[in-house]
């Protein structure tokens, strides 16, 4: 895929405009997010799924001296390519991967999944391809849109609750330290203007969309009516317990 700084599936700091909800507000929030999952390195590796044009990576691997290595995977080659151009340090390596064929012999004791597991056809099986990858008692950290997104774009295969998502994880096993809920407001004015820059690749035709798939519909209005004009996301920490102990829990 090639880069794009007006679609909203990639991030390029030193693209993005000032003005409107996807521009800085928006790699403001993503920074908060991987400033949170710093917080909660273990000494050791860490594995960055998905990591993008690499900014985040950088920033996990140099938040800490603990951090020995940081692997950010990501399946398309220009943002690697990217990536390491522009975020090269000694401490960080860049892979060109699928997140669900990445793998490793050594194992990682943090594993981090920011705006991922929202884009596979089976969230499942690629959550339980990163507990894999990880060492026991290591961290895991993902997050997903807990509004409804499915409608609006059609990179997005699954729909969360802040429920559903942490049903997923204690399903694997997964014990929950620490939460963080974001809220991102927009315009929709704005969004229907297309005043809003990074709106490339978003779903045209909503009417349309809608009349085929009407639970759609009534889910977007549900959460309007409960949160307003905003997207809501969820980052979860989560704890890779013993096997036993996991499948007592289950």
């Amino acid at each position: 895929m090639a880069l794009n700084p007006a679609s909203l599936e990639r991030i390029i700091p030193e693209m993005l405009e000032s003005a409107g909800t996807t521009g800085q507000p928006t790699l403001a929030l993503h920074l908060s997010r991987y400033e949170f999952a710093a917080r909660h390195m273990q000494p050791g590796r860490v594995l960055d799924i998905a990591c993008g044009v690499g900014y985040g990576t950088k920033l996990l691997a140099t938040r800490a001296d603990s951090i020995r290595l940081a692997i950010g995977v990501d399946i398309s080659a220009d943002a690697i390519d990217y990536a390491r151009a522009r975020y090269a340090h000694d401490r960080i390596k860049f892979v060109e991967a699928d997140a669900l064929e990445f793998s490793d012999s050594v194992g990682f004791e943090n594993i981090v999944s920011l705006e991922t597991i929202e884009h596979v056809p089976d969230p499942h099986a690629l959550l339980a391809h990163l507990v894999r990858l990880l060492r026991p008692n290591g961290t895991l950290i993902g997050s997903v849109p807990i509004t409804p997104t499915v409608d609006v774009n059609p990179h997005h295969l699954t729909d969360f609750t802040a429920a559903s998502f942490r049903r997923l994880g204690r399903r694997l096993g997964l014990l929950e330290l620490d939460a963080l809920i974001q809220d991102q407001v927009y315009d929709p004015v704005a969004v229907l203007t297309k005043k809003e820059r990074r709106l490339t690749g978003m779903r045209g035709n909503l009417p349309a969309y809608y009349i085929a798939n009407p639970g759609r519909l009534w889910a977007r209005i549900y959460s309007t009516l409960r949160h307003g004009f905003k997207t809501r996301n969820l980052t979860l920490v989560w704890k890779k317990q013993p096997e036993k102990l996991a499948e007592d829990q289950l």
